[in-house]
């Protein structure tokens, strides 16, 4: 007998095989091997039950071994086989397989089941045959199992498909309207999964409009066998609408009669929505992008204007430094060629007192000192442009300075230009220097002149204006525009760009200096207004200065008092670092009669105050070397609280934190300003210097004799 281990697992079909009695064994294990099996002999009952399997493909039992043994797991295992598994068995007896002639049969066939019986002795070739017909049963089987467990992988996928397709399965009976239908069919449909659905609750769930439609297909595909296919509208129990796409085949019997339709659903209501919602886009698209194009031009536009915008600021602000290096530059030029021609001065006029009776001399003398006068003008014009020179800055009637210039202005341009004036009644006064406005109005009317040499019309108007914020330079409040327009050749905007720079001139070489413009500038500044030119070539050019108004009356000029002549004898202590200019002052004081000490220095005058020297009066420059001139009379004061003294300076303003009450003696300054600056001091009369404030006493003469200046004063840039 073969034992169960040492049978090898070939994957050949193998037969179980209990036989224990005799050569019943063995002669079946022979036929099994010839008949192409692998054979298993299994030494006791129990061993047979407990080896079978479905890859047994059949037993062989002899009746006497089982006759009177315990079948119970062997009718187990039979019983519960799968549905394609029958298991074959072969039961050797001695008295055949009925029932008549063996009632044990009957026992035997009810629990193997498929069971055929081989009466012995038999011949090995129907053994043989009763063996290959059982293996071809089971083969059958075998192919049953596979086709079941191909369809059962099939119908797996299908499920995985279904659900990972969120796609609801269908089944309808043409016959009996019977529906099947997946829970996730009835999800889509708006159902619970334990809800009961029949085909006319889907009819009636699908939209009244979309129902004609959905039944007019379904009739189409029973007629023709085409597919089923249709998108339609749902409305759920709850009332919400949704969109369903709905998918089925038609099947008939084996005549060829409708049967029942079977497919598949799903929900497409986010496909639908997305579907709308691009569809509205695509339809307002052209106009999105129109509205997104004049949008991203106008952003552009706007880009572009910031752009132009920061480079004209960005040209402003150099311009504004390229200015105030000039500025600083002309201004101290023009502080030490005042000093200068203050030596110039103060020698000339004491040398006039000299050569009194000679005709000759006195004319030479007058002739330099007119230059000087002319050089003096000229400081005050850089001056001016420096924002340094004195201004006596009072409220003053802008129409009643312009109609009082009238005549002299109509004598500088000449009877080919006529002036018009637009002079507004009740307007504020505007707080400037009238000497300096007169001068710079005169300085605007030659400009127009020479811009019309063929005549025209020049305008002289007065407006009022107010700035809120800050409005390109000028601070908030009210202002009085001085405007004076021409008809002349114009300017092109590079000329225009550079019309107010020092020394630019487009006149013919001695004809000008190229500082009128750039003094009127510079005034403006200085009076925390401003000037605005425009011009276009062959139209003509605007000049506006634009200053602050106040709402203080204009001053009416006091009677004038004889002059005060100062007692002559006075002890002067005459302070300059310059010697030149010490020499000619203290020359000029001389002639005066009075009696000078001179000292160099702050630190030198002081020392002489100490000395214990008495003086009458001290005269001191500004701008010194280790100590300024108010530095010097703070300290002075502080030893001789009752000393008087003049401040001589050619600045306009004095540094932040310069408060101290003494007149003021602009340079240059010829030997009558200065008696007269002594008589007032010594009468106690002062005019205040206000820290670093504008307002201080002029040096420039009123305009009653601007008709003996005005060659000193048409030289303005104009472009002809």
């Amino acid at each position: 007998m073969v034992g169960i281990a040492a049978i090898p697992n070939s994957g050949k079909p193998r037969a179980l095989i209990y036989t224990p009695a005799g050569r019943d064994a063995s002669v079946a294990v022979s036929l099994i091997d010839e008949a192409g099996l692998e054979s298993i002999a299994a030494a006791d009952l129990s061993t047979f039950a407990s080896s079978l399997s479905d890859d047994i493909a059949l037993g062989v039992l002899t009746e006497e071994a089982v006759r009177s043994s315990d079948l119970k797991a062997i009718a187990s295992w039979v019983s519960a086989q799968p549905s394609w598994s029958d298991l074959p068995f072969i039961v050797l007896t001695m008295r055949g397989g009925g029932p008549e002639r063996n009632p044990s049969a009957a026992r035997l066939s009810e629990v193997l089941g498929n069971v055929t019986f081989l009466e012995r002795p038999f011949h090995p070739t129907s053994f043989i045959s009763i063996i290959r017909t059982a293996l071809k049963g089971r083969h059958r089987q075998y192919e049953a199992r596979a086709q079941l467990e191909a369809l059962s992988e099939g119908e797996r996928r299908l499920q995985t498909a279904l659900v990972a397709g969120r796609l609801g399965a269908w089944e309808l009976e043409l016959s009996s309207k019977a529906l099947s239908v997946s829970p996730t069919c009835k999800e889509i449909f708006g159902r619970g999964a334990d809800d009961d659905v029949t085909y006319d609750d889907l009819i009636e769930s699908i939209h009244p409009e979309d129902r004609p439609v959905v039944e007019a297909r379904l009739r189409q595909t029973i007629d023709t066998g085409r597919d089923y296919s249709i998108e339609h509208r749902t409305i759920w129990p709850d009332g919400s609408l949704h969109w369903t796409e709905v998918h089925a085949q038609l099947y008939t019997d084996r005549y060829g009669s409708a049967g029942k339709l079977v497919g598949v659903c799903s929900d497409t209501t986010t496909r639908k929505t997305a579907e709308d919602d691009l569809r509205r886009l695509n339809e307002t698209l052209e106009e999105r992008v129109k509205e997104r194009t004049r949008e991203v031009n106008t952003a552009h536009q706007t880009l572009l204007e910031e752009v132009a915008q920061r480079e004209r600021a960005e040209e402003q602000l150099r311009q504004s430094q390229k200015m105030e290096a000039i500025g600083q530059l002309t201004g101290g030029v023009a502080h030490d060629f005042n000093n200068l021609l203050m030596v110039v001065l103060g020698n000339l006029e004491l040398l006039g007192k000299h050569v009194a009776g000679d005709a000759k001399a006195m004319r030479l003398v007058d002739g330099a000192l007119q230059g000087a006068r002319r050089g003096a003008a000229l400081t005050q014009r850089l001056l001016a442009f420096a924002r340094q020179q004195d201004l006596q800055v009072r409220p003053v009637d802008l129409a009643e300075l312009v109609t009082g210039m009238h005549d002299l202005l109509q004598r500088s341009v000449g009877s080919s230009i006529n002036i018009e004036t637009i002079l507004p009644a009740a307007l504020p006064p505007a707080l400037v220097d009238a000497n300096q406005l007169e001068l710079a109005l005169l300085n605007l009317a030659v400009n127009a002149r020479d811009a019309m040499p063929e005549g025209g019309r020049l305008a002289i108007s007065l407006r009022e204006e107010q700035v809120i914020g800050n409005d390109g330079g000028l601070g908030e409040g009210s202002y009085l525009v001085l405007a004076v327009a021409d008809s002349g050749t114009g300017m092109d905007a590079e000329t225009l760009k550079k019309a107010v720079d020092p020394f630019f001139s487009t006149k013919e070489v001695g004809k000008g200096t190229g500082l009128g413009l750039s003094m009127i500038h510079g005034l403006a500044v200085q009076l925390n207004g401003a000037l605005v030119l425009t011009s276009e070539l062959g139209t003509g050019t605007t000049a506006e200065l634009w200053l602050p108004a106040t709402e203080r009356p204009p001053e009416r000029p006091a009677e004038e008092l004889p002059a005060l002549e100062a007692s002559p004898g006075l002890k002067i202590l005459l302070v300059d670092d310059d010697t030149l200019i010490a020499m000619s002052s203290a020359d000029m004081l001389e002639d005066l009669g009075h009696d000078v000490v001179e000292a160099n220095s702050g630190s030198e005058a002081l020392a002489l105050i100490r000395s214990g020297q008495h003086f009458d009066l001290m005269i001191t420059d500004y701008s010194m070397p280790g100590m300024t001139g108010a530095q010097l009379a703070q300290s002075a004061r502080n030893m001789l609280p009752t000393l008087p003294i003049i401040l001589a300076t050619g600045y306009a303003e004095l540094p932040a934190g310069t408060d101290i009450d003494l007149p003021r003696l602009g340079k240059p300054y010829n030997q009558a300003q200065l008696a007269k600056e002594i008589t007032k001091a010594i009468a106690g009369e002062t005019t205040p210097i206000l820290g670093s404030s504008r307002i201080a006493t002029a040096s420039v003469p009123r305009l009653a004799e601007a008709d003996d200046r005005r060659d000193e004063i048409g030289d303005g840039v104009r472009v002809i």
